[in-house]
């Protein structure tokens, strides 16, 4: 029976939210949709080139959060850290509206992401109490925002940047992000104290000479790290591959770990696991591994899927020749359409047979593999022909999504659900890592494979194809690593 003591209603507050987070994945998936067609196009950019520079600004947009939601839980608190982000995000796409501030506005981007992203959604549950029914289902209408968001985008922002200008794309993705601060600032008061300092209702003068500050001392930041690295990059291009993959750890380390987690509180936390702790930890290390391969295929779609797009497909529907950036609309509109089935499908598969999570992120790899499959084939009809039909990029988004939806949400319950609480952080951390990875390596793979005969499709065929076998028959042996009983002692 319904208990009618409770109220299903959710909070005013999640609207708030709600529509913040929808302008933020606007701006994010209008950089997607355009930002190689306009490093190609506009800024003559070989492929190799652009492709690169897009992965590196994919995988710090998914890195920067780690830094940012630790500054905020630190310092400034999630509200504040919301305001400077979108900001930092408005500056960096109206900066992008000039060639010679590309880099600049790239890491403005890349900077208020991180302060924006991760505490949105922590604003989000701090609207519940912690067992509070509502809570999945507020999560589930948060998702639902970021994916319009993400539809909207390339169809509005994608379509002025390449039929009237790409500073007019550019320009909505940051009128999109100014939208995103006046809904926050103009109904913040529904959000009562989420967000802020104890006994505070809203932001008040103090809290605004910290934004300015914090925010005038991230462009300075940007502009200071863009000063540095010819220095740098001079530098790491006289080291070998592996050298710069050895740094790269190296640094990764101390940005990452050393200041989070490796405070003598957190030392002690790691020294005090206990067995079962440390096997769950490892089971999620061995699972994230395979994991970067998958998000090194998906993020293939703002790169060479969209330059596909752009030069190899027959976008002519009935004398209308339809942009190359709709085609990133396709992966979340699939994910509205499909995301309920397959969340519907999961739970009556439970009530027959329960699948172990690996196995979901196994199954949803190899379905990746198979959407290449079908790019390869594309791509060898393409340089027979000279163009494809639409229909070959709409078979691979609708694969490759269906592929996120068995291994991106799986992923994160599976990380949330069996990460010991005391190093909830640094898992979830993880986990971003390596989507980070995932999509720095997305962007270098193609010119990597230059000369060794694999095409690049092909490859990611393999690659996703025996990771996910692989990962598939290391599941009973996992699953030994996460008994119940264990769990339940941990």
């Amino acid at each position: 029976m319904l208990d009618t003591s409770v109220s299903y209603r959710h909070p005013p507050g999640l609207k708030v939210i709600f529509f913040t987070e929808m302008w933020e994945r606007f701006s994010y998936y209008s950089m997607r949709a355009l930002l190689v067609l306009y490093l190609v196009h506009a800024l003559g950019y070989p492929r190799a080139e652009a492709l690169a520079l897009y992965g590196l600004y994919t995988g710090l947009v998914y890195l920067a959060p780690v830094f940012g939601g630790y500054i905020a839980d630190r310092y400034f608190g999630q509200r504040q850290s919301v305001v400077v982000g979108s900001l930092l995000m408005m500056l960096g796409h109206f900066a992008m509206a000039v060639p010679s501030l590309l880099h600049m506005a790239l890491g403005l981007l890349v900077l208020g992401n991180g302060f924006f992203k991760p505490n949105t959604t922590i604003l989000v549950g701090q609207l519940y109490e912690q067992d509070d029914v509502r809570r999945d289902s507020a999560y589930t209408i948060f998702y639902i925002g970021i994916n319009l968001g993400a539809f909207l985008a390339p169809l509005i922002a994608g379509t002025l940047g390449e039929r009237l200008g790409w500073h007019w794309g550019f320009f909505c993705a940051g009128l999109g992000m100014a939208i995103a601060l006046f809904i926050l600032l103009r109904w913040q008061n529904l959000l009562g104290q989420v967000g802020l300092r104890k006994g505070q209702l809203r932001m008040d003068a103090n809290d605004w000479r910290r934004i300015t500050w914090l925010t005038l001392l991230g462009v300075i930041a940007v502009y200071i790290v863009l000063a540095v690295w010819p220095v740098v990059s001079t530098a790491v291009a006289a080291l070998s591959l592996w050298s710069r993959f050895v740094m790269g750890l190296l640094i990764l380390g101390i940005g990452l770990v050393v200041p989070r987690y490796l405070s003598k509180q957190n030392v002690r936390t790691v020294a005090s696991l206990s067995w079962a702790e440390c096997k769950v930890m490892l089971m999620l290390a061995v699972v994230v591994v395979f994991v970067v391969v998958f998000w090194m295929s998906f993020e293939q779609m703002g790169g060479t899927l969209n330059l596909f797009a752009d030069t190899l497909t027959d976008r002519n529907v009935l004398g209308f020749e339809v942009p190359a950036s709709w085609f990133q609309s396709i992966n979340p509109l699939a994910i509205i359409l499909l995301g309920p089935l397959f969340a519907a499908a999961w739970v009556k598969l439970a009530s027959r047979w329960v699948m172990p999570d690996p196995a979901k992120l196994a199954l949803g790899m190899m379905v990746a593999g198979l959407a290449f499959i079908v790019m390869a084939y594309a791509q060898e009809r393409a340089e027979l022909f000279g163009k494809v039909g639409p229909q070959w990029l709409l078979v691979v988004y609708v694969l490759t999504t269906i592929g996120e939806l068995m291994l991106s949400p799986i992923g994160l319950s599976m990380v949330s659900k069996l990460a010991p609480a005391r190093l909830a952080g640094l898992t979830m951390g993880l986990w971003f890592v390596t989507m980070s990875a995932g999509s720095y390596l997305s962007g270098v793979l193609e010119s990597w494979l230059v000369g060794s005969g694999i095409p690049l499709y092909w490859f990611l065929v393999l690659s996703c194809g025996t990771c996910g076998l692989i990962l598939l028959l290391l599941t009973p042996l996992l699953q030994k690593l996460i008994r119940p009983a264990d769990i339940h002692s941990a």
